[in-house]
């Protein structure tokens, strides 16, 4: 059975050292945000995902879900138990308000928890997660009645939640969307329709399910802007809260997939349900890019959460796992062989996994944080620059965790040869799994799509030009001190790259759109590779300030040095080849007529 460690050190660590969590006190819910009870929280929370998640984990993807004869789902053996020790601890409601049921807590510190869960049992986390962000959708745009009503169970983990957008006929291209809603004498609305691929969409977790929908009520304009949000709950609820009858919504099927088996992902049929709009008629879009967004940003971390328990599997198999010889000697002369971890090759897929992991739980955390600005500071200024910096990174965390995410659990079964190949030992669940992040919330070639064509122009560009400066800002003192000067000079190359492509991109795509679109996955990515390395010189310059001031964390601090003088060494140089292939243009693959292919 594979292993798992909840890495709250280096957590804590990223949080107070590299990005100065303390120095948010005046947000609110940061006030009682000591390092001694984060260090308690996310410590308690490791140890749940530790013993209670993580053992589920090859059983629920050897289980699955099932689907009964009256429509009802059962959820794999101990998830039942799982889901009411979570929400008995309070981690589904951990950021929300304290008004609505929850701890008030720092979003920054759900995106830990979040992380720790999903590489438990990814599966799993996504029934609090969906939660989590149906609930983030609802206090942002419903009613103080609705809020009242529906919020404070979903926060305690009686109730969950669930997001209803994608159609047979219609993914990305929501304006495709024809799941109608017809206006009752009450002022509720029938929703009529069918919606695919709905995570959690039914289960046996929680006494009722609180479904956010997007359907067109009669008359309403074509397109997206003809779209409303409602809420659907699975057993429609009283004034008083009380559970009533049966909604007229019912799960159709469970779709048979390639790995998150323990989530039910269904086929949701609406027959006439009874549905509560959201906010105002046909501006539903606005409301659900909430939940969607706080998705992308789930998402993004499921990818570090997979790439962390496969590695963490991966380097213990390579200390363990006996086979050839060093080249410069036998490391093991008393062993019929040596270890695998002697092998350069061996070393270079586990040092890419483990670069990867650190700098992008470090923007994971630092993304959090700008969320938790955007909604918590009274600073007009602060908020807009932390909206401004999650609106650009969202999509490139998305994309791009997901995509190395997945390369890096495929890299960490690689480690294991043939075993990882086998069932048993679980890094073949990792990789299946891993796969999904890719696809769901945006599939990533939407996620480089949207970045480029939305995110790069949007006011003149100001997020990115604000991204340009505060990295050379960041780098400027680090290249003059001869200290950080190894891991400062590569970023400031690869921000060249970036800036030289953005250029490239203003000069070429206004006129032939095409050029943007061939453009947009690279820079996605060479976008990415910067902000990592970005946050490689934070890290490596946090670990310098360690070491000179506790003296007994040398060992630990230079095991972060070395790998960041390895990111800049080995991973971060492909800027140069995502601006070659950026500036190649588009004229080639369209060049190729249909029948070409």
């Amino acid at each position: 059975m594979p292993i798992y460690k909840a890495p709250v050190e280096d957590t804590l660590f990223l949080l107070y050292d590299v990005l100065n969590f303390q120095r948010f006190g005046n947000l609110s819910g940061f006030a009682d945000g000591t390092p001694e009870l984060t260090a308690q929280i996310l410590s308690e929370g490791g140890k749940l995902c530790e013993e209670v998640l993580a053992p589920l984990n090859q059983t629920g993807d050897a289980k699955g879900c099932a689907r009964h004869e009256d429509g009802s789902v059962s959820t794999p053996p101990g998830f039942n138990a799982a889901h009411a020790a979570f929400a008995a601890g309070g981690w589904i409601g951990l950021a929300a308000p304290e008004e609505y049921g929850g701890q008030g807590l720092p979003y920054t510190l759900a995106m830990a928890m979040n992380e720790f869960a999903s590489s438990a049992n990814m599966a799993f986390a996504m029934y609090p997660g969906l939660t989590q962000g149906a609930l983030a959708a609802l206090l942002r745009h419903g009613s103080e009645e609705q809020k009242k009503l529906y919020a404070p169970n979903m926060a305690e983990g009686r109730w969950s939640g669930t997001m209803n957008l994608t159609e047979p006929q219609c993914g990305t291209d929501l304006g495709l969307l024809t799941t109608k809603a017809r206006p009752r004498e009450d002022g509720s609305y029938s929703i009529t329709g069918q919606k695919i691929f709905i995570s959690a969409g039914e289960h046996d977790l929680t006494e009722n399910i609180i479904h956010l929908v997007l359907a067109r009520i009669e008359g309403a304009p074509a397109g997206v802007k003809g779209i409303s949000l409602f809420i659907v709950p699975k057993f429609l609820v009283g004034g008083d809260g009380a559970l009533g009858a049966r909604n007229g919504v019912s799960c159709g099927s469970i779709e048979e997939k390639m790995g998150i088996h323990g989530n039910a992902t269904c086929v949701m049929n609406y027959d006439g349900a009874q549905g509560f709009l959201v906010g105002e008629a046909n501006r539903g879009l606005n409301a659900m890019f909430v939940m969607m967004n706080e998705a992308r940003l789930g998402v993004a971390v499921q990818g570090l959460a997979l790439s962390e328990v496969a590695y963490q599997n991966a380097a213990l198999y390579a200390k363990e796992r006996l086979q050839g010889r060093a080249l410069t000697g036998p490391k093991n002369p008393d062993g019929p062989a040596d270890p695998i971890i002697v092998h350069p090759d061996v070393r270079r897929m586990l040092l890419e996994i483990k670069a990867f992991n650190e700098a992008a739980r470090g923007l994971a955390l630092a993304a959090a944080l700008d969320s938790d600005i955007a909604h918590r500071s009274e600073d007009a200024s602060a908020r807009q620059t932390a909206e401004d910096r999650l609106g650009l990174l969202t999509p490139v965390l998305k994309g791009v965790f997901t995509d190395m995410g997945f390369e890096n659990a495929v890299k960490a079964q690689q480690i294991f040869g043939g075993s990882g190949y086998i069932r048993e030992t679980g890094m073949e669940q990792f990789v299946r799994d891993a796969r999904i992040a890719m696809i769901y919330e945006g599939a990533n070639g939407i996620q480089a799509l949207d970045l480029v064509g939305r995110k790069l122009p949007r006011d003149g560009g100001r997020a990115i030009m604000a991204f340009f400066k505060e990295t050379a800002e960041l780098l400027a003192p680090l290249a003059a001190d001869e200290a950080t000067k190894p891991y400062a000079a590569p970023v400031q190359s690869a921000l060249d790259d970036l800036q030289k492509a953005t250029m490239w991109l203003m000069q070429n795509a206004m006129t032939k759109p095409d050029n943007a679109g061939a453009a947009s996955y690279d820079y996605m990515h060479l976008l990415g590779r910067v902000a990592l390395g970005a946050m490689w010189t934070r890290i490596a310059q946090a670990a310098l300030e360690t070491k000179a001031r506790e003296p007994e964390q040398s060992a630990r601090m230079d095991a972060k040095l070395l790998t960041a003088r390895f990111y800049m060494e080995r991973m971060l140089p492909e800027t140069r080849l995502r601006l070659a292939r950026i500036t190649s243009g588009a004229d080639t693959m369209m060049s190729f007529a249909e029948e070409m292919f």
